[in-house]
């Protein structure tokens, strides 16, 4: 990868000596986004992008944090470090490398799509070019998103006809802000999990304009309930917080939604595909975009996308990474 390096700690700059997402404790960290397989605890340093900061400090306690304004250079011994959008979350950014004429982008994780809450997805010229493929498969094709928030309304207006409450699991970092904005405020009143409620306090205390959401209490009716939408972690899905609210109807909402029988292993009464990763068309799109003669490929289906690139006249190969992902499957 030319000026990385893949280690048992994670992608490694010899020359600057820092990690980017590292998966083991080290002296010096970029981090590209908060998500726990990209942001772990023990660094003695750390460096993201403003807006990701408050929430990776809350997630990892007490560290030495130093943010970097997205399109700002940080020089390390000579290489140049730079943050820009990744349209994945809030704050969540693309590593950009540079040294003596070399350049390398580390994307993170990423999607295309203007979310209308995410800093949008920009593209970088680069040498190399580390990409994910989550959903780095044909099948994956996500429909225009408010296609998808008029369906999540319908099916929770019929819910509420039917005396049903509409619960709707996402993952508390990223989707669950997506689901609140993307909503219309019709649709509300919004009810949030405890675990979906802290990080929405952090991001208000930041100045970032989100609807009005009641964490869900012992003070409230079912009849409050009823009349709005809950949204939960996948955590929360057959627990005893939810047997008070029953009857209850289940939506997910995740990318893997796309896949036959990703609802039933979910007990899913609905599923709804949306995702804040790139599907096939983004992830090629992406791609192309840099014009990078080398592409390394991690987690994801990483050898069908590769393949598919080298058949394409690129030099792409798989790149093992720690990894996970943060889509419900």
């Amino acid at each position: 990868m030319g000026l990385l390096i893949n280690t048992a700690f994670g992608l490694y700059c010899p020359q600057a000596d820092v990690y980017l997402d590292p998966w083991k404790p080290v002296n010096k960290a970029i981090i590209s986004h908060g998500h726990a397989d990209h942001a772990r605890w023990g660094s003695a340093s750390y460096l993201c992008t403003p807006s990701a900061a408050p929430v990776i400090k809350y997630r990892l306690g007490d560290i030495n944090l130093e943010t970097l304004p997205f399109g700002e250079e940080k020089w390390i011994n000579g290489v140049s470090f730079s943050f820009h959008p990744a349209g994945h979350i809030l704050g969540s950014a693309q590593i950009r490398v540079s040294y003596k004429g070399e350049i390398v982008v580390f994307s993170g994780d990423y999607k295309m799509v203007n979310d209308g809450f995410s800093e949008s997805f920009e593209s970088v010229k680069c040498h190399t070019f580390i990409t994910e493929s989550t959903f780095g498969l044909p099948i994956y094709h996500w429909s225009d998103q408010k296609m998808v928030f008029n369906e999540i309304e319908e099916w929770c207006s019929n819910n509420k006809k039917n005396g049903h409450l509409s619960i709707l699991y996402a993952y508390s970092l990223g989707k669950a802000q997506r689901i609140l904005q993307g909503l219309s405020e019709n649709a509300g009143p919004f009810y949030t999990h405890s675990t979906i409620e802290a990080v929405l306090k952090i991001m208000r205390n930041q100045g970032i304009l989100l609807k009005n959401t009641l964490q869900v209490n012992e003070n409230l009716s079912r009849t409050d309930l009823l009349n709005g939408i809950i949204i939960a972690p996948p955590a929360a899905q057959n627990t005893n917080w939810l047997k008070k609210f029953e009857p209850i109807r289940h939506g997910v909402v995740s990318g893997w939604m796309a896949l036959r029988g990703a609802r039933r292993r979910r007990n899913a009464d609905k599923g709804f595909v949306l995702s804040d990763h790139a599907d096939w068309e983004g992830l090629n799109d992406a791609i192309a975009m840099t014009g990078a003669e080398n592409i390394f490929v991690t987690h994801g289906y990483t050898d069908i996308l590769s393949r598919w690139l080298q058949d394409k006249g690129l030099n792409a190969q798989p790149l093992e990474t720690n990894f996970e992902g943060d889509e419900i499957l």
